[in-house]
């Protein structure tokens, strides 16, 4: 594929990481018309991570959307790129997760900056690092190319240092931007910067007394002695109220784009005002929205609710997961197990129609995006769903068992290791989040009379008759019974057979299944064999 014809149409693509790459590049045009920028120096991408709680999928969304964006940039305009992944674990720690062990260890930490909390999992030197390592782990599974970044490095080092300065030296502008924002008595005693307590190593968010622009300090009246304590604003001495951080951080280390979930809106037009006083340009980005637990609740790192990323890959591939955070990113998502095979079917849906499409069609299709341009093609003989209720029926737990089922259903298939692994996602899934759920009931004399006649017709057929003719007299006979709406009659079926209310196309089941297995397993529904007591 000609880079100049992908170019082309990428400039027309509505597909969001184009329309992205575009507002971003239209960004720097302007600014650079005025202040050039050394061509050795990358475009920067940025994401940010809060290490109070283990990283969740919604960490991964934001990484993967923003390399998503990075690769669309690159394509449209040839320019060298930098990815950093921050984590601001110089945050003070205000919450105790609800899933980690050893919380009253964590007790006596609260307030002090994450990476000064002990490991409650005692395998890293503090909670931050802990997270961080995790958060590495997984960006390193996904062969992510980024450069991680620590607040609390960047603090203590120096790095932040000049613009730690500039920032009290707008102190006044910065405090005038935020507390119209706040309540009253917040108002009383904000402050953009946080000390950190010489006593107790807290980080306070007490009432700044007075400034030092000459000396970069800040004082305070401490609590306990009602004495007035001096500290530094430098080296890690003191740390930033979130928005100001945010801008801070921006202007430090000259972040282009940034994407943020709905959550942080506010925070996004306050820190680029702050931004603006400093003397820098905001950032590009997007507002994604949020992720929603089963119970449409916003997914939390300290509740731990939702999904994580181990849970996903044990019984969806990582591709599948990619694409559930390329599809419609502005759009709320429940995010929990019953997207998994859906997801994955999509994204093999998806694979399949890459080869046939043209160049334009290739670069609107998902998986472009999510492989940089060159996916590797993989025509699956069978469904993940398909897999899953035949799993389901045969209750097979071995690989070997289910692959003789597709072998009989494609018999040109071939045994690839995606198909094996798609199989193992399958049986995972299964026996852990189906078998446990599963509730078979007896038909009714519509539906019993319905079984029957599919019986005898299965009767007349070989294992040559197509899945879709079996579809066709599957429909057929819903249609005789008179169902008012057809679903029922397929709702019916999927409950006495399978023990479930959703399930596959009956033709292609029957098909991997076998005429004469089905056969037995109708015969032992119109039986009641299925339903236990």
């Amino acid at each position: 594929m000609e880079k100049s014809e992908i170019k082309k149409f990428a400039e027309k693509s509505n597909a969001w990481p184009f329309v992205e790459a575009r507002n971003l590049r239209d960004r720097l045009d302007k600014i650079e018309s005025f202040a050039p920028r050394d061509n050795n120096t990358p475009v920067l991408f940025e994401t940010g991570y809060g290490p109070s709680g283990l990283p969740h999928i919604g960490t991964f969304g934001e990484v993967a959307r923003t390399n998503i964006v990075r690769n669309a940039f690159e394509v449209l305009t040839d320019r060298n790129t930098k990815l950093i992944c921050f984590s601001d674990d110089m945050d003070g720690f205000r919450k105790i997760p609800e899933n980690v062990p050893n919380k009253d260890l964590l007790k006596k930490f609260v307030e002090h900056p994450l990476t000064s909390v002990p490991d409650p999992f005692e395998k890293f030197s503090s909670f931050g690092d802990h997270n961080n390592n995790k958060l590495r782990e997984f960006l390193d599974y996904f062969n992510f190319e980024y450069e991680f970044v620590s607040a609390t490095e960047c603090y203590k080092s120096g790095k932040f240092d000049e613009a730690l300065k500039k920032i009290l030296l707008n102190y006044e502008k910065i405090k005038n931007i935020i507390l119209p924002t706040l309540g009253e008595d917040r108002k009383k005693t904000y402050s953009p910067f946080l000390p950190v307590c010489p006593k107790s190593g807290k980080v306070l968010q007490v009432n700044i007394t007075s400034i030092n622009t000459k000396n970069n300090t800040v004082s305070y009246i401490d609590e306990d002695t009602k004495e007035l304590v001096t500290v530094s604003i430098l080296g890690g001495s003191c740390k930033l109220q979130w928005k100001c951080d945010w801008a801070m951080r921006w202007f430090a280390l000259g972040v282009d784009y940034e994407m943020s979930g709905k959550d942080l809106s506010e925070s996004v037009i306050l820190s680029s005002k702050i931004l603006r006083v400093l003397g820098g340009t905001p950032p590009s980005g997007f507002s994604y929205e949020l992720f929603l637990d089963n119970n449409g609740e916003k997914i939390s790192k300290s509740k731990g609710n939702g999904l994580s990323i181990e849970e996903w890959l044990r019984y969806g591939s990582p591709e599948s997961l990619s694409l559930f955070m390329y599809t419609n990113p502005k759009r709320a998502k429940r995010l929990f197990f019953d997207v998994i095979p859906k997801t994955t079917d999509e994204y093999f849906s998806h694979l399949k129609k890459y080869s046939e499409q043209d160049i334009h069609e290739k670069i609107e299709n998902p998986v472009w995006h999510l492989h940089k341009g060159s996916p590797k093609f993989n025509d699956l003989p069978v469904t993940y769903t398909l897999l899953l209720n035949l799993v389901s029926v045969c209750y097979a737990s071995d690989p070997d068992i289910v692959w003789g089922y597709v072998k009989t259903y494609s018999p040109g298939s071939k045994r690839t290791k995606e198909l094996d692994d798609l199989i193992d996602l399958a049986v995972n899934y299964y026996k852990e989040k189906i078998e446990p759920q599963k509730k078979y009931r007896l038909p009714n004399e519509k539906e019993k009379k319905g079984i029957t006649e599919l019986i005898n017709t299965l009767s007349t057929l070989n294992n040559e008759t197509s899945s879709d003719d079996i579809q066709a007299i599957v429909f057929a006979i819903g249609k005789k019974l008179e169902y008012e709406n057809l679903r029922e009659w397929f709702k019916g079926l999927y409950e006495t057979v399978l023990g479930q209310s959703e399930g596959p196309r009956m033709g292609s089941f029957i098909k991997l299944y076998g005429i004469e297995p089905t056969k037995k397993l109708l015969e032992n529904v119109v039986l009641g064999n299925l339903v236990k007591e």
